[in-house]
Parts: structure tokens; sequence; C-alpha cells
């Protein structure tokens, strides 16, 4: 008899539509048992996680995906993006489609917003997986050089101005200048398949996407993990790729330190991955969130 990890295809999981403030929210849910919610990062999708889906419901977990508002197959409204809005959001559908402690697992921007969601709304969760999690919704302007600073406030301005803003937005969203992005930031080219550009592209066609782009590169960044950190009272898995240049991994420090304070927290670096090792290296971070969930 097949295991559903054996035939299930990596993008051959149902694909649900929820309303929330009257927009359609695209998510997933598969297997059964304690429920997990994976939370994806900026520009990524529910189908980011296509190769953990599988594994952890075989596990014998209840697993979900979300497509936050604004990316993947959710709608693209123009409004303001927040780290405040996406957690509501995730808070309201686990009082739609949960309803009992959760394990939050997220990664980038997912990471940081999994912290959000357990200090702001403890009663929701069990606990958090974070995998290179972000430090903001975007750097803060004493993260950066001077000259960086100049650039990134200039390319912003641009990038929201109506005159040059879909000029913009059209360049950056090529299939090819998104892969040579993903060169950057995955460690191992042979898990740039086409499947995940494609899966990165499609949504930036969608009415309102540049609108969102924008609207996310001009957000405020929102609580830091230093901020958020002594507030989460739930035990952390902490998974970090070695070779990540948009989250080094010196921001483990802090979830480091909290675990020598005391603190259930437990920090994994992985070696060779970058950004996103759950697509990159998905056997180590499938086993290392399934022992960890096994410790708890």
């Amino acid at each position: 008899m097949q295991t559903i990890a054996q035939h299930l295809s990596p993008t051959a999981f149902e694909k649900l539509t929820w309303i929330w403030e009257g927009n359609k929210i695209r998510y997933t849910v598969m297997g059964d048992g304690q429920p997990l919610l994976l939370i994806h990062g900026f520009g990524a999708s529910i189908g980011h996680w296509r190769k953990n889906l599988p594994v952890l419901a075989e596990a014998g977990y209840r697993v979900f995906a979300l497509d936050l508002l604004g990316f993947g197959g959710s709608d693209k409204p123009a409004r303001e993006y927040t780290v405040e809005l996406w957690g509501q959001q995730i808070r309201d559908f686990w009082e739609a489609h949960i309803q009992e402690p959760t394990v939050l697992v997220g990664n980038s921007i997912g990471g940081l917003l999994c912290l959000q969601v357990m200090a702001e709304y403890s009663e929701i969760a069990a606990g958090g997986v974070l995998i290179n999690s972000a430090g903001g919704l975007n750097h803060r302007p004493d993260e950066l050089n001077p000259p960086l600073r100049l650039v990134m406030g200039i390319f912003t301005k641009l990038v929201s101005s109506p005159l040059t803003g879909k000029f913009i937005f059209d360049n950056i969203r090529q299939k090819h200048r998104i892969r040579n992005t993903l060169f950057q930031v995955y460690s191992d080219r042979a898990a740039v398949t086409d499947e995940l550009v494609d899966m990165l592209y499609e949504p930036s066609c969608d009415p309102g996407a540049q609108q969102v782009f924008a609207a996310v590169l001009t957000a405020p960044a929102g609580p830091t993990p230093g901020e958020l950190l002594p507030r989460v009272q739930q035990p952390l898995l902490v998974l970090w790729g070695e070779n990540d240049p948009w989250t080094p991994i010196s921001g483990a420090k802090i979830y480091q330190e909290f675990a020598q304070n005391g603190r259930d927290v437990e920090v994994y670096p992985i070696p060779n991955a970058g950004h996103c090792p759950q697509d990159e290296k998905p056997e180590i971070v499938n086993q290392a969130i399934l022992q960890w969930l096994s410790r708890r």
C-alpha cells in the first residue's frame, strides 16, 4: 500500500478557498492529528511547502498551509501590508479552521509572523518552528550602510511611482531574473527548478501584484525578534541554512542566547543550505521537525 508521501506529486495538493475580510484566501490541508500551520515567506506560497506537506501529514499530523493576503493564490487588494495584518489573518484562519493549539512553522517573513502570533495570540500556539526567520518585514535604516540605504530609498520610490513602478516590476518578475535571484539564495542550483520559478512567477501576473510588491517594500519593518521573544512562552525550534545571504546565520545568535538562559529553544544550523532549506534540503528539515515534535 502506497503512503501519501510516495504517491502524491509535489504540486498535487488540494487548493481550497477561505473568504477573509471579503478576500479570497488560498489554503490547503492534509492528514490527521495534531495541527501544524505552515506560513511562507515574501513572494512565496503554499507551493513552497510541497516537499514538506505530504511527509509531515504521513507522519501523523494535520498539516495546513496558507497563502498570505497579497501572495500566491490569495487576492491582492490595494492596502497597507504589515506584520500585524498578516498576524490577524493567521489568527482568524485558526479560529475558522483549526480551533486547537497549533504548532506554527514559518520561513523567512513567515518565521517572524510565527513569533508575532505566539506573542500576540499565545492561546492558539503550541510551539513554533522558525526557518531562516526574518528580522523584519523590511531592512531597518540602521541595518544598512549609508550608500545602500540611499539606493534602497531611491528604489522603493521608483517601485511605488505610478510612472515607473509597473515597468520596474515587470522587469524584476521576468523568469530569468527570478531564477538568478534564486541562484543567489539557494546553495544547490539543482534545487532551482522550472517548477519553482513558475511557482513564483505565476502570482506576479495577477491583478494587484505590482501594488502589493510596492506596498510591502515601503511597509514598516514591524517588531524585532528581540522585542517578541520575551513574550513567547512556547517551545521553539530554530533551523537556519548556513549559507543564507539574505538573513545570515548570525541572526540565530539571539535564539541561542535565549536557549542558554534556560528557555525551551533549540537551534540547528543546516550546512550547504541557503534561505529556504525546507525546499532545498527538505529531508533534513522534515526530519528535524518530526524529531522535535516527537519530544514535545
